[in-house]
């Protein structure tokens, strides 16, 4: 009888363990702590709970409720998109998106969604599709390369718009890639080299033009140097005679002095005769 009493000690011992481990397992499932960047949705027995857990400290019943931490910073997601352009050419786009949910509504989106990974499939990327969509048919192939920032605008509002009533908040977007099909971009590269190859034979011609209009002017200056040579030579050729004219009149008048013809810059170089004796006079 006395070798019975040390195992119902040990029993006690033992239930009174078990006891204080399932008292401390009760204590620390009684609360949950959030951590900055995150939000909680409470679950009872299934069943969210109205009401966001925030940054800091939250009770909660133990052993029937479970918390869903979300982070609710930025996030970025890519997607590939496809649309048809307004002329029906193939456009295909691949999208960057920078987004967080809003922790505020974290309850709706834990009943709507359950995890964050559904969220980017099964809105995000298909909500990205339909903006893009949008866009690309709003314009032609054509003016989505040469009007990329405003095909990326309307993206933007389109998408904004689709995402905010599910409480996703987009922060930013980028084009990482944009392409077309084969046919087409081999088209814009012909037609990129015709439009070269036009403005390089107006750059000549106009080249010419100026050249031609340059051999004018020369040579009408040439041909006006030419005339007033041509007037010079006629004036100088008429003063010859006059002043030949004077030697034989000298020549003829005998003891008479010559009459002297002089050519003077005040006479308008007009030639004028006087008589030597006049001066001796």
């Amino acid at each position: 009888m006395r070798n019975a009493q040390p195992p119902i000690q040990n029993v006690s011992a033992l239930i009174g363990g078990v006891v204080l481990a399932l008292i401390a397992l009760l204590a620390l499932s009684s609360f949950v702590i959030i951590n900055p960047g995150q939000a909680g949705v409470i679950s009872i027995l299934g069943k969210a709970r109205d009401g966001a857990l925030l940054e800091g400290i939250h009770l909660k019943p133990p052993l029937i409720s479970v918390v869903d931490v979300y982070d609710v910073t930025i996030q970025k997601f890519e997607v590939p998109a496809q649309s048809s352009t307004r002329d029906l050419q193939d456009l295909a786009g691949r999208f960057a998106i920078n987004f967080r949910i809003d922790p505020v509504h974290i309850v709706d989106i834990r009943r709507s969604q359950g995890t964050l990974s559904n969220l980017v499939t099964k809105v995000i990327a298909p909500q990205t599709q339909e903006a893009f969509k949008i866009a690309a048919a709003r314009r032609t192939a054509e003016e989505s390369i040469t009007e990329r920032s405003a095909l990326k605008q309307d993206f933007d509002a389109a998408l904004e718009e689709r995402l905010e009533k599910y409480n996703i908040i987009v922060l930013d977007t980028s084009v990482i890639d944009l392409n077309f099909s084969r046919e087409f971009a081999k088209a814009v590269e012909e037609k990129q080299i015709a439009e070269q190859q036009a403005r390089r034979a107006v750059y000549v011609a106009q080249q010419a033009e100026q050249e031609a209009l340059a051999d004018i002017n020369r040579a009408r200056g040439k041909a006006e140097a030419q005339k007033l040579l041509a007037e010079t030579l006629k004036a100088q050729g008429g003063e010859l005679v006059l002043q030949k004219e004077a030697i034989q009149a000298w020549r003829e008048g005998g003891a008479q002095m010559p009459k002297v013809l002089v050519m003077g810059e005040k006479s308008g170089n007009v030639p004028f005769i006087f008589n030597m004796q006049d001066m001796g006079s």
